[in-house]
């Protein structure tokens, strides 16, 4: 069965929620998805690089889900069950990388920074699958040394276990621009500040500011990849201006805001749409 399969499984929903097909051999290919289409749950049994060339994929697991724009790419191990939503309209590059090459020592899945050099490499790699010369084989040599010296990125949204703090995120998720502190959400939920601050370092390995800033960073990839204006997205988000949203994403992604539509798509060659 092909991985091209939709549905219209809402936002969010872990990969759990729908049957997981099992595709040994990670896919290598380039594809355009619309925005809001999906790729159904699924493992391989080989390694995945995710890149968006233009757009935003979002890549969810039972663990949490992890995002990423055209400046990162994510890496999913062999083995784990995982999803792919895009937001705007995606141009999806996939690279599969045999079980035993592991250029990042990685069994779980990670954001990575892809610079111009990673970027083309990635596109180069997906643009002809078929193809079997030796150049193709010194191009992902070079790729996956590319891979080593690409430093992680913090891009993602675990996915709490703790019934008291899926209260909690449940409030922020469902209004980024929310901005009661831990105290008084805790108050909303019946849950003590103290008690919901550990709780975020026990599961998230990061404190509550910390998580509120990745999930506002998420929601703004999204309204952004949907054509809104910066000044809209920071306003939705919750930041107190324009100007701060646009610092906060200037050094999460290594860009501004204003210019995330007017990314160049990569490559130019005729991608597999998914209709």
């Amino acid at each position: 069965m092909s991985d091209n399969r939709q549905n219209s499984t809402a936002a969010g929903a872990g990969p759990e929620a729908a049957r997981v097909r099992h595709t040994p051999a990670a896919p290598t290919r380039a594809q355009r998805l619309a925005a809001g289409q999906r790729i159904d749950a699924h493992r391989h049994d080989e390694h995945q690089i995710v890149h968006a060339g233009s757009g935003v994929v979002a890549v969810t697991t039972a663990a949490g889900t992890w995002f990423a724009p055209g400046t990162r790419a994510i890496w999913i191990p062999a083995g784990t069950v995982h999803a792919h939503r895009a937001h705007g309209r995606l141009d999806l590059h996939l690279v599969g990388l045999p079980a035993e090459t592991n250029p990042l020592g990685l069994d779980t899945p990670a954001v990575l920074a892809v610079g111009p050099l990673l970027r083309e490499l990635i596109v180069a790699y997906t643009r002809d699958p078929a193809e079997t010369s030796p150049e193709r084989g010194r191009l992902l040599a070079v790729l996956c040394d590319q891979l080593r010296a690409s430093p992680q990125q913090p891009l993602r949204l675990p996915t709490p276990s703790d019934p008291r703090l899926t209260a909690v995120c449940a409030l922020v998720h469902a209004d980024p621009a929310d901005t009661r502190t831990l105290a008084a959400l805790g108050a909303a939920t019946g849950t003590a500040e103290r008690t919901l601050s550990r709780l975020f370092r026990r599961e998230f390995g990061m404190t509550f500011p910390q998580w509120r800033t990745q999930s506002r960073l998420f929601h703004a990839l999204r309204m952004l990849a949907d054509g809104r204006s910066v000044t809209a997205v920071a306003h939705r988000c919750g930041w107190s201006s324009a100007s701060a949203f646009i610092e906060v994403f200037r050094r999460a992604f290594g860009y501004t805001p204003g210019t995330h539509n007017r990314r160049e798509p990569t490559g130019h060659h005729s991608l597999l749409t998914v209709e």
